[in-house]
């Protein structure tokens, strides 16, 4: 007899289960071994990043599997909104998808329907060839679908914040999360995710997600501005990734060992 399996709950159930900002960081590194190591730190939430490192499917399933073991909310962030990826990374057992630079109502309805099953959406069922289902060892896995996923989209741009209240309100959107550095970038302020302004605007992103009902996420590897979102309301935060503890960690040990090096630039944040 083969085993039946429960999935692990969403993303979307954790946010709703718990009293406590959660934290979280990015798995960028494209390792399995690195992405356990982050499993493994105390953490909430992994982000494995499809948008911004160099992996594809084989690498974010490896990624996947190695950090199952662990009590943390693996996410998966898709390089950008399509139905045919997102099938793909669902197929592939991610059970909790991050959407970038999703600018309007419209695109957040359209990626609720990539990710649910006819007749409620779009997505192509193969769940029995798929690692999703567990190769149909989930009971009722396609009349479940809908309530083992969950969806999160990112407002990156001046587009997205105009309307980012509606956005929140989208039926099937579970959360959103606040990319500071591209919407600085949109507000002419490239560089400079710790702007007042910038901070202002993402504090008016929280507000309007907390109003819809919406969990609000952002990322900030600045402690100080970690807390001060929290205290806003944001339901989580990214304080880091593998790759930017490295590189600093790295330099640390060169600058103590060896040196600065001199006129080296400080590095910017995330």
């Amino acid at each position: 007899m083969p085993f039946r399996l429960d999935p692990t709950p969403t993303f979307a159930d954790r946010l709703r289960s718990t009293d406590r900002t959660l934290y979280g960081m990015w798995s960028c590194a494209g390792s399995p071994l690195s992405a356990e190591i982050c499993a493994g730190s105390g953490l909430d939430i992994v982000l494995i990043d499809g948008e911004h490192s160099p992996i594809g499917l084989e690498s974010i399933l490896s990624q996947l599997q190695a950090v199952a073991a662990y009590p943390v909310v693996p996410v998966v962030r898709a390089p950008y909104g399509d139905p045919v990826v997102l099938k793909q990374l669902l197929d592939l057992g991610a059970q909790n998808v991050l959407v970038p630079m999703v600018d309007s109502v419209e695109q957040a309805e359209d990626m609720v329907r990539g990710v649910r099953y006819p007749p409620h959406g779009i997505r192509g069922v193969g769940s029995a060839l798929a690692r999703s289902s567990r190769w149909s060892r989930i009971p009722d896995y396609l009349a479940r679908a809908k309530d083992l996923v969950s969806l999160t989209v990112q407002i990156e741009t001046t587009a997205a914040l105009a309307v980012a209240g509606d956005i929140a309100a989208v039926d099937g959107v579970d959360a959103l999360l606040v990319g500071p550095a591209d919407l600085a970038a949109s507000m002419g302020k490239l560089g400079q995710q710790n702007h007042p302004e910038v901070v202002a605007a993402v504090e008016r992103v929280i507000a309007a997600g907390r109003a819809a009902g919406t969990p609000v996420g952002v990322n900030a590897f600045d402690p100080t501005m970690a807390e001060r979102y929290a205290t806003a309301g944001a339901a989580y935060v990214l304080v880091g990734s593998d790759v930017t503890l490295l590189a600093r960690a790295s330099e640390a040990l060169a600058d103590r060992f060896i040196g600065a090096a001199p006129d080296s630039p400080a590095p910017a944040g995330y």
